[in-house]
């Protein structure tokens, strides 16, 4: 079930809303409990034959996680042990196919298995080996509360797409928190732009990219610029536009979530893009795999080799196919580049080059992403360089700056920081003693938020449903 479709927004959502308030703030217990019923019956929605796999995770790591208390003995081979599960679990349904089909390649004979990919098992495998980590290194006591380990782990707002939470900071919001109504309206807001990104500018933006990377022998270097820009904003707002949907929900609940964009698209390297880019993720390869590995802490030769191998698990993380691994590779040499070779150079550079760098880098990125095989990578950056079967310009780009015209204007603004520069102006208007800025900073992104509201719903009732980019990881 996703959050643009009519039956989220008008079936399971208020029904939440309605069994979660309606049991009394003081009983904390009830409330929980409503959200655990919910989240399991959302998870269950897209298919119930897949719900055993998150619930053997959650009763798994929460025994683990008492097996690991500071008093318990072999906590080491526990530790090892719950992790492998983990990894073996996450392997066995993202992976099998992936290898399987690789060693058919290289000879063998064997029958690829139809193994049905349980949604969001990536996020929910990484919130585990998280917690077992941090109850592991005594940073966090085990959680003794089996409902609220599976809460931690299926709530329904992140369970799909992220963040990725903690449970030092996500576990006491459990019994601490304490939902308000000015936090209800702020978090239904940061909804409604969540939706408007994700139906209004993403699933439009996706045409173009479709168009454009199964074009063929029609592509031409303009199409093949116009799908890769496409693309490059489409997965931003369709995955930001989610995050920003989940923040608000657990904001209207009482928890919050951590922010895990920040205006990627301004950065002036690839090492910026990955500081504002799926910041969840990338602190958690970070604290979990890289710090763990050395870090910087070690000779030069070392930490390449670190930064090599948490780049190949961030490109096998996303999916099982060659692109990915392909993509992660890039991003590697990338960051080895800038941190021990041309990185002073680019820093003496003037800011808008830097960002034209970093902007093209990306860009290029993202289609190593997209495409459906290596050979497409091929075919889609020989054309960006010139090298298109179809030449320079077409018809076919020409339609669909024609037709998409507007959600191509409005991207740009939108992923830039543009809302907070407004925000800065007013709020020092307010300041002065400005009244019309007061009512505007109170009032203004509530009524553009319901505004939105009303265009995305009437944009859902006229189109195709279109699942979020990131389900399928």
């Amino acid at each position: 079930m996703a959050f643009s479709s009519m039956t989220f927004l008008f079936g399971f959502l208020p029904a939440v809303l309605l069994c979660c308030f309606f049991i009394p703030a003081r009983c904390r217990t009830g409330r929980n409990l409503v959200l655990l019923v919910f989240s399991l019956a959302f998870y269950a929605w897209g298919g119930l034959r897949l719900l055993p796999a998150l619930l053997a995770s959650c009763v798994g790591n929460w025994a683990a996680a008492l097996l690991l208390a500071p008093e318990k003995p072999r906590r080491k081979a526990v530790f090892l042990t719950a992790l492998a599960l983990n990894l073996g679990m996450l392997g066995y349904f993202k992976y099998t196919g992936f290898l399987v089909t690789n060693l058919n390649a290289l000879g063998a004979e064997l029958t690829v298995p139809s193994i049905a990919l349980p949604a969001g098992i990536s996020f929910f495998t990484f919130q585990a080996i998280a917690y077992l980590t941090d109850v592991y290194r005594g940073t966090i006591p085990p959680e003794r509360s089996l409902g609220k380990v599976t809460l931690f782990m299926a709530f329904f707002p992140q369970l799909l797409q992220g963040p990725i939470l903690r449970y030092g900071d996500f576990g006491p919001a459990l019994t601490d928190r304490r939902e308000t109504a000015h936090d209800a309206a702020e978090g239904a807001t940061r909804f409604c732009f969540g939706l408007a990104k994700k139906v209004l500018l993403a699933d439009a933006l996706g045409q173009v990219a479709n168009g454009a990377f199964a074009a063929g022998d029609r592509l031409t270097v303009g199409l093949a610029w116009l799908g890769a820009i496409a693309y490059t904003l489409q997965l931003y707002f369709d995955f930001s536009g989610y995050t920003d949907m989940a923040i608000g929900l657990g904001r209207v609940f009482g928890f919050r979530l951590p922010e895990n964009f920040n205006y990627p698209y301004i950065a002036r390297s690839a090492s910026e893009f990955w500081r504002r880019w799926h910041m969840t993720l990338s602190f958690w390869f970070r604290d979990y795999v890289y710090i763990p590995l050395g870090g910087n802490r070690c000779s030069k030769g070392r930490q390449l080799i670190n930064l090599l191998v948490v780049w190949m698990l961030t490109g096998l993380w996303h999916g099982s196919a060659w692109n990915f691994v392909l993509w992660g590779l890039y991003y590697a040499l990338l960051l080895m580049g800038e941190k021990f070779l041309w990185g002073r150079a680019l820093d003496r550079l003037p800011a808008a080059l830097r960002h034209v760098y970093a902007l093209v880098l990306i860009t290029i990125g993202w289609v190593l992403f997209r495409s459906a095989s290596l050979g497409q990578v091929g075919k889609m950056v020989s054309a960006m360089f010139g090298f298109a079967p179809g030449g320079a310009w077409s018809g076919e780009a020409v339609y669909y700056l024609k037709q998409f015209r507007w959600e191509l204007l409005m991207a740009v603004p939108a992923a830039l920081p543009v809302k907070n520069w407004l925000q800065a102006r007013l709020e020092a208007r307010r300041k002065d003693g400005s009244k019309t800025a007061a009512v505007t900073l109170a009032l203004g992104p509530k009524a553009l938020a319901f505004a939105l509201l009303g265009c995305s719903v009437v944009r859902l009732l006229s189109s195709t449903f279109r699942s979020f980019l990131y389900f399928q990881f």
